[in-house]
């Protein structure tokens, strides 16, 4: 029983970034907007709140701060993805090159290999929610964890209801459908688009910050781990809706935690586990990509 309540709590623990990244990148997706910037979003994050906070001992500051940071370099691949019809793949790819860079200087600089907060318990950070904490095995799973954890499974319904119940969430769906539709009934298709990303831009911040200042206390370059790539890979299984794609994200988080909970009893051949989350984002994939292709030759016999 422990073990099953160690993993379930590590399912949401670990999920929460990954959502986070998901429930941003869906709007770039549905706006055709390929952002596969999203890991350095959320490295920059991680990065810019856990430095502020060093400096400053303002954790809220840092948490700010990250989501600022997120949003100038949405704004740097708006600009060259969208104003200036750059390809958005090499871009991506520029972004998360140099938020890396980045964060390595500054390391360089410090002479440290991390930044630790050693001021900081995280174990503060933890909501522990009355009455929900004392039932068994639900209480490990919904209780004890820390507020950005809560907001973004918050965020799948309040991002639902963006995408599907508001104008703004429509004509981001329109715009990605068909551009010149778009902009035949006089839709500003950049200003949508640019919108797309900043949300994203937004969420990755967060994720950032909860990854690094709110979870460990620490930074260490490129602690993202390829999580921003796992949020784009749900985000493609689940054909960007908020609810699909953030349960495939889910199962990932559970791969990471059965990789982490496993290796605990492995031995030497502990390091093995670490290549389960990828390994199993791997199988998804191809699995969803099958199940796809056979969709569309049984669409396409039929209408024939």
């Amino acid at each position: 029983m422990d073990i099953l309540g160690n993993i379930l709590y590590d399912t949401v623990y670990h999920s929460a970034p990954i959502v986070l990244c998901v429930l941003g990148g869906i709007f770039a997706y549905k706006a055709n907007v390929l952002n596969i910037a999203l890991e350095g979003m959320m490295l920059i994050g991680a990065f810019t709140s856990t430095l502020c906070a060093f400096l400053t001992h303002n954790v809220a500051l840092g948490i700010l701060l990250s989501m600022v940071s997120a949003l100038i370099f949405g704004l740097i691949f708006s600009l060259m993805g969208v104003t200036f019809k750059g390809n958005v793949i090499i871009v991506g790819l520029a972004i998360n090159l140099l938020t890396s860079a980045i964060a390595r200087f500054v390391l360089v600089t410090m002479d440290t290999s991390n930044i630790t907060l050693s001021f900081l318990n995280v174990a503060d950070f933890q909501i522990h929610i009355p009455v929900i904490e004392n039932i068994p095995l639900l209480g490990r799973i919904l209780s004890g964890h820390p507020l950005i954890t809560y907001i973004s499974f918050i965020g799948i319904f309040v991002m639902w209801l963006l995408m599907y119940k508001t104008r703004f969430g429509i004509y981001v769906r329109v715009v990605g459908e068909n551009e010149d539709a778009a902009k035949s009934i006089g839709l500003k298709t950049d200003f949508y688009k640019y919108a797309a990303v900043l949300i994203g831009a937004l969420c990755c911040g967060l994720a950032g910050a909860n990854l690094s200042t709110e979870r460990l206390g620490l930074f260490t370059n490129d602690m993202t781990a390829g999580r921003g790539f796992i949020a784009i890979a749900a985000i493609y299984c689940g054909q960007g809706s908020p609810t699909m794609s953030s349960l495939y994200a889910i199962l990932f988080g559970l791969a990471r935690a059965l990789s982490v909970n496993l290796s605990i009893y492995a031995g030497p051949a502990a390091g093995l586990f670490d290549v389960v989350p990828y390994v199993i984002m791997v199988c998804v994939l191809t699995a969803v990509s099958i199940v796809k292709r056979k969709n569309n030759k049984i669409r396409g016999f039929k209408n024939e």
